[in-house]
C-alpha cells in the first residue's frame, strides 16, 4: 500500500506545480521583448557621431542579460546606444569599431539616469544595418 501511496501523492504533486505554472502564467521571454516595450516610436530621432567604444553589460533593455553597446561622441554630448544581447551581436556578420562614424535611428529614452537611443537602423558610410523594426522588435536572430 506504501508504494502506490508514494506513487499518488508523486503525481499530484507534479500536477499542483504543472496548475501553479500555468495559473501564474509562467511564459518564457525572448531577448527581445523588453527592448520592444521600451521601443516608442514617438520618441524616434535621428543622430550622427563618432563610435568611442563598444561596451558589452548587463542592460535592463536586454532584459538584464549582457547587452551590446556603443558609446557615441555626438555634437551635443555622448549618448549610449543599445544594439541588441551581446551573445546576437557575436553571431552577426557585421561590428563596429572605435573611429566609425554613423548615423543611428532610434528611441530616445533614458536608462539608469543616462540618455540613450535604442537603435533600430545604423549607416556606416553606404552600409545600413537594420537592427529592429518599426515597432522596436528585434530584427537580428542568433545564427
Amino acid at each position: 500500500m506504501k508504494p502506490f501511496s508514494l506513487l499518488l501523492g508523486s503525481i499530484l504533486s507534479v500536477a499542483v506545480i504543472a496548475v501553479l505554472l500555468l495559473t501564474f502564467g509562467v511564459k518564457p521571454r525572448g531577448p527581445t521583448e523588453q527592448g520592444a516595450a521600451l521601443y516608442n516610436v514617438a520618441t524616434e530621432t535621428t543622430v550622427r557621431g563618432v563610435v568611442r567604444a563598444i561596451e558589452d553589460f548587463t542592460c535592463p533593455v536586454s532584459e538584464a542579460e549582457m547587452g551590446r553597446h556603443l558609446l557615441l561622441q555626438t555634437a551635443s554630448g555622448r549618448l549610449q546606444i543599445h544594439l541588441a544581447p551581446a551573445r546576437v551581436m557575436r553571431s552577426q556578420k557585421f561590428s563596429f569599431s572605435p573611429d566609425d562614424q554613423i548615423e543611428v535611428v532610434g528611441s530616445k529614452l533614458s536608462v539608469q539616469g543616462q540618455e540613450s537611443i535604442i537603435a533600430r537602423d545604423i549607416t556606416r558610410g553606404n552600409e545600413s544595418f537594420f537592427i529592429r523594426d518599426r515597432a522596436g522588435k528585434l530584427l537580428l536572430i542568433q545564427q
